[in-house]
């Protein structure tokens, strides 16, 4: 939509949540090079810094073999690196970007980024698991660096915490500790963020995991998280059985690869406490069982469930400082909450996933009528949308944003209705409408799938995410509760 009728829609709205700033256009210069015959072809030579050979989308989107020009890929690749490393350069910061691209060219290869350096030189062997240890190699090919502080949640430099801020702290405080909280006017605060120390408590309120009434909630924590444990001791040794070989398998080889630049997520305690997780939930929701990308949505719920009984920075955090105890009530809260979030979207990963494909086909709807320049361009350099949304719908644009910008942007799907399965398709459509700019100055196959691959969020905070969220809303205002608006 043009800029004017954005600004109009916040004057005429005072009561929507969020506010709707001005927008500095960043550039996002790649590239033009040779079009891709298939997608296929430019997926064997590109992916992101999670995806170690995930075989399984592959076979879902069952595409043509044909191999993609190997100088042509590799030219692109170096020429992302150098253009991501500009948008990403600290100011007063140097970048020794000539280096690294020559090196490129010279052996064919990704450089490591520092993260990367720094990652293996903590790991340094010294984790001692075999059979959860972490890749060996990351992907060979443009590699998001070491996610910022995941407690940073100002990247754009905000004082941490004005008067208003101040105002809203004591506000849900005062809701929290209330004998029975009112959830809708926690919903209403929430929205807007929940600040950090009273995230765990609200978002195991908004989850539905825990109850509203005070006295209820230490019994019913103690029940549930006994529950889980009893999971753990009938079900857990069965992942051993011929019959269950295939799910084990598959999530064994997953968590490796969740988060795999955050070290925190490659201590050996903490893998298995995901492999634990993600197997009692396959086991008992046998309609789907376990699909990629369900291991990625038990990170958030892990970390902020970990900041309540850590003060310092998490990212590096060695949970085994923790008493027994306290590790097995993070790890059956981040079970019932995931569990009680994938109740809602569970038709995502049923057989054939038809929730996403649905999902997928209603964003092409909406950017067509949203925005049709976007959508004809697509159409002109044959980009499918499923070609790039099936992943911000299976993850819940988890591998497009710092994890975080996804607690933060959790914060309000929480307190949305139908926020994980119905708001989120808002928020990927104001997503992908945020880099109009840059997709259309694209004007080939390879260059629109390695921008909408690899798109430059890693210094995003609050911020960005408070933009998105009104945009989303807009538009949510606008073509859900008014259908026929804009019908063409």
């Amino acid at each position: 939509m043009a800029s004017d009728s954005r600004r109009q829609f916040w004057k005429r709205n005072t009561k929507v949540p969020g506010s709707l700033l001005k927008e500095g256009s960043k550039m996002y210069a790649q590239s033009k090079s040779k079009r891709a015959s298939s997608f296929h072809e430019f997926a064997k030579s590109t992916s992101d810094a999670w995806d170690i050979g995930d075989d399984e989308e592959e076979e879902f989107m069952s595409f043509a073999s044909q191999s993609l020009n190997s100088k042509v890929a590799m030219a692109t690749a170096a020429q992302v690196i150098q253009n991501h490393n500009k948008l990403k350069e600290p100011p007063g910061e140097k970048m020794q970007q000539s280096e690294s691209f020559d090196e490129i060219k010279r052996n064919g290869k990704v450089v490591k980024s520092n993260s990367e350096v720094q990652l293996s030189v903590s790991s340094g062997g010294s984790l001692g698991r075999v059979t959860l240890q972490k890749q060996q190699s990351l992907p060979s090919r443009p590699v998001i660096p070491l996610v910022a502080r995941i407690s940073d949640q100002n990247a754009s430099g905000v004082p941490p915490m004005t008067i208003r801020e101040k105002s809203r702290h004591e506000k849900f405080k005062q809701l929290l500790s209330s004998a029975n909280t009112d959830l809708e006017e926690l919903r209403k605060y929430s929205w807007s963020g929940v600040p950090r120390e009273v995230r765990s408590v609200t978002w195991r309120l908004l989850s539905g995991y825990l109850p509203a009434n005070m006295e209820r909630r230490e019994i019913t924590l103690q029940r549930k998280r006994e529950e889980y444990f009893g999971f753990i001791e009938q079900y857990y040794d069965s992942r051993n059985e011929e019959h269950h070989q295939d799910t084990y398998r598959q999530i064994h080889i997953d968590i490796p690869r969740t988060n795999p630049l955050i070290p925190l997520f490659q201590q050996p305690s903490v893998q298995e406490i995901f492999e634990r997780i993600l197997f009692i939930w396959a086991i008992r929701h046998p309609a789907s069982g376990y699909v990629q990308g369900i291991n990625d949505l038990v990170t958030p719920f892990f970390v902020v469930f970990l900041s309540e009984h850590v003060e310092e920075d998490v990212e590096n955090f060695d949970v085994t400082n923790l008493s027994e105890t306290v590790q097995r009530n993070i790890e059956a809260d981040s079970f019932w909450c995931m569990s009680k979030l994938l109740d809602g979207i569970q038709d995502n990963y049923t057989f054939a996933q038809p929730g996403i494909q649905k999902k997928v086909k209603a964003l092409e709807e909406l950017i067509s009528r949203i925005d049709e320049q976007v959508h004809v361009h697509f159409r002109k350099y044959e980009v499918e949308y499923l070609q790039f949304a099936f992943r911000w719908m299976n993850n819940l644009l988890m591998r497009e944003l710092p994890l975080r910008c996804t607690i933060r942007l959790w914060d309000t799907y929480q307190s949305e209705p139908d926020g994980f399965s119905h708001f989120h398709l808002y928020v990927c459509a104001a997503f992908l409408i945020k880099w109009r700019k840059e997709i259309l100055e694209e004007d080939d196959f390879q260059g629109l799938l390695m921008l909408l691959q690899n798109l430059p969020t890693i210094h995003w905070g609050n911020e960005e995410v408070g933009l998105l969220l009104a945009e989303a809303y807009r538009l949510k205002y606008m073509f859900a509760d008014a259908p026929n608006h804009y019908r063409r």
